[in-house]
């Protein structure tokens, strides 16, 4: 008889087994996701790496880089502009990277219907990737990188800078002519809706400025790049690549959650960023600052690295304290300051530096609803590009430390690649200069040491102080 029972028993839990399975289905919670999905969650994660700010104990690679440029301080706590800071890089992979990773391969797996659809969405893809690594690369040397996204592969190699740089530039020239303007791409996408000539424009205009990037260190490979990229660039402030936010959270600038919603009271402007906008009476500085508390008209930078008083000195613009207000990937007042440099270099045909040069200033003017101030400004003879002091290097660093306010990374790399302007460390500073790279996360030399040895060694020392292989003068 209990035999019977056992094998009773035994069929009533195989023929029940299917039901269980369909029981055990999650329908609340999504178990796939569109590409698109994927694909918008990794932008909308840069522009919050890019946008948000630190006083610097730790934090993502990028949200010092406003103190180490010297257009912000942080006045209650000064780790970040002492560059005692620890940077992660996991928010990068994991948020951005593995997130455009998995969203081309949903799209490979199930393809639009129409093929060219399928293949322009891969070439945008491939633009934030290469968008991406290469900001890593900029801001760290050799990084892990094709053995980066392997999921199996839980300590990956690095790769040298100076050979993952050139095979972006590869990646991005590919894709760049992959794009096919008469077909669409996403039915969603928070860059550019979708449309295909503004992500070929993005693409050129990231071409350009990686191939300046490496102008010094590989001429021909720049030149080469800077050439290709000039038939898609930017040509007004209609193109710019920014992240336009809603009201409401999650989906909210980085920096208002970090100023308003976290009711910082840390972050000043610095010093020698308000008194070189003083110095030239430029009306941005209404925008960029608040004026000093009860007094009228007048905006005050603290020096970098000291621990004053928040009110005595000149606040955030009310600008940032709005949650809709857009993170810049990159602008056209960029792509003219490129321009003007490559004129002055002899690069590919382009002439006329000081007309590159006055249009890179007026067109961050008029991004900030200011066009009708900037011919006042442009007619100073301490701006006028044929009459202020100094190199063309000066010149071009100079007016573009202002113009990239808020776009605090690339403010840093053209600091470091331009060398102006010309900063000092604070006093008691971790190092004695102002930092030209950032260290690998301390968790690299716990679970990926041997990895971490090599390449430390690669770039000459894992150090705030080595100078990466673009970064030759």
């Amino acid at each position: 008889m209990k035999n019977y029972f056992i094998i009773f028993l035994i069929a009533l839990f195989f023929s029940c087994s299917g039901d269980l399975e369909d029981m055990n289905v999650d329908i609340k919670n999504a178990t796939e996701a569109p590409a698109e999905t994927f694909f918008n969650n990794a932008v909308k994660n840069m522009s919050d790496l890019m946008s948000g700010i630190t006083y610097g104990a730790n934090g993502n690679p990028w949200n010092t880089t406003r103190l180490l440029v010297q257009q912000i301080s942080s006045v209650t706590y000064n780790e970040g502009t002492t560059y005692y800071s620890n940077f992660t890089w996991d928010a990068v992979y994991m948020g951005v990277l593995i997130n455009l990773e998995q969203s081309a391969k949903v799209i490979e797996e199930n393809p639009p219907a129409n093929a060219t659809v399928a293949s322009n969405q891969l070439a945008i893809i491939e633009i934030m990737q290469v968008f991406t690594f290469a900001k890593l690369v900029e801001s760290f040397g050799d990084i892990p990188y094709s053995q980066a996204l392997d999921y199996d592969n839980i300590s990956p190699g690095y790769d040298e800078d100076n050979t993952i740089y050139p095979d972006l530039i590869s990646r991005l020239t590919a894709a760049i002519s992959t794009l096919d303007e008469s077909q669409g791409s996403w039915g969603q996408d928070i860059l550019y809706g979708g449309d295909v000539a503004g992500w070929k424009k993005f693409g050129g205009s990231l071409l350009l400025q990686m191939g300046m990037r490496v102008i010094d260190a590989d001429a021909t490979l720049g030149t080469q790049a800077i050439t290709a990229a000039l038939p898609n660039i930017f040509t007004s402030n209609d193109d710019l690549a920014q992240v336009e936010h809603l009201e409401s959270q999650p989906n909210t600038a980085e920096l208002w959650t970090d100023l308003a919603v976290g009711n910082r009271r840390d972050f000043v402007g610095c010093e020698p960023f308000v008194d070189y906008m003083n110095s030239l009476n430029d009306p941005r500085i209404a925008v960029f600052f608040q004026e000093v508390d009860g007094m009228d008209g007048v905006y005050l930078g603290s020096p970098s690295g000291l621990v004053v008083a928040y009110a005595d000195y000149s606040k955030f613009g009310t600008l940032f304290y709005q949650p809709a207000t857009p993170v810049i990937f990159m602008d056209y007042s960029t792509v003219e300051f490129l321009l003007a440099e490559a004129a002055e270099r002899s690069i590919a045909g382009v002439t006329d530096a000081a007309g590159h040069y006055t249009e890179a200033i007026r067109a961050s003017f008029e991004y900030y609803g200011l066009g009708d101030s900037a011919d006042a400004y442009l007619a100073d003879p301490n701006v006028d590009y044929a009459t202020a002091t100094g190199t063309w290097q000066e010149k071009i660093g100079m007016q573009k430390w202002v113009a990239l306010f808020n776009q605090g990374l690339e403010a840093w790399t053209e600091y470091r690649r331009l060398d102006y302007p010309q900063l000092a460390a604070p006093d008691q500073s971790f190092v004695p200069t102002v930092p030209v790279r950032l260290t690998y996360p301390i968790s690299e030399q716990t679970l990926n040491r041997a990895n971490y040895e090599s390449a430390a060694s690669s770039v000459g020392g894992d150090l705030l102080t080595t100078k990466l292989f673009w970064d030759v003068n």
